[in-house]
């Protein structure tokens, strides 16, 4: 079973959707697969893409198993996920996150990297948890976090490791919007279809402008803490 499934609508849109049958780690294979679909949907020239999970999880982040095993694969994992994140923040094209439920570590810095985020409306959890698991949280992720937080949400979200229910990430700014868990896909293509219309060249462009300080820190960060060979 592949990880990542891709479809095209009508409207132009690649729904790009993790399902690894399990909590869609972001292993190696998985950060593979989504980068193959991103480029396949640069090769399409899709409108917008919307992100999914499956039903009950978006992501539990990195792979435990490759992080524990250490060595080369591991370091390039991170790298690999926060290279994708940088990826999202730099997209062309409108980037909308569906979601679909539990949410963790490199997980919640894909999240916070689209220009939209819908969640589900139930009892799920979206939480930076380095800190509870006895990790100091990379640099990078502690830039993308404090781009898109409220000062006071990226206290919490970093120092305290805080467990942020959707109603409460809404407020802190790791979602936009939440509706009935079985709406978050629909409602995240109904997102993407309207960003569609958006002009092209005028919101790649201002995007860039708008997130250029972030960028070129995070390049800085990225190429420090993991390196830049493949």
């Amino acid at each position: 079973m592949e990880p990542v499934q891709y479809t095209s609508t009508p409207d132009e849109i690649a729904v790009v959707t993790m399902d690894d049958g399990k909590v869609n780690a972001l292993s190696p294979r998985m950060l593979d697969a989504l980068n193959e679909a991103f480029d396949r949907a640069d090769a399409r020239r899709e409108r917008a893409v919307v992100l999914a999970g499956r039903s009950g999880v978006f992501s539990a982040g990195f792979d435990l198993r490759v992080l524990a095993t250490g060595g080369v694969e591991a370091e390039r994992m991170l790298r690999d996920g926060f290279l994708t994140a940088e990826r999202m923040l730099r997209s062309p094209r409108p980037i909308v996150v569906a979601g679909t439920g539990h949410t963790f570590a490199m997980a919640v810095f894909l999240l916070s990297s689209a220009d939209y985020r819908v969640g589900a409306d139930d009892r799920s959890t979206i939480q930076a948890n380095e800190v509870a698991i006895g990790l100091t949280m990379p640099h990078a992720g502690v830039s993308i976090l404090r781009h898109r937080l409220s000062p006071a949400a990226f206290e919490r979200a970093t120092t305290l490791a805080e467990a942020f229910d959707p109603a409460a990430a809404v407020a802190a700014g790791l979602l936009d919007e939440v509706v009935a868990p079985e709406r978050v896909v629909d409602r995240a293509l109904e997102v993407a279809v309207r960003l569609a219309e958006l002009d092209p060249a005028a919101h790649a462009a201002t995007k860039l402008r708008a997130r250029s300080p972030l960028l070129a820190v995070l390049a800085e960060e990225i190429a420090a803490e993991f390196g830049t060979t493949a």
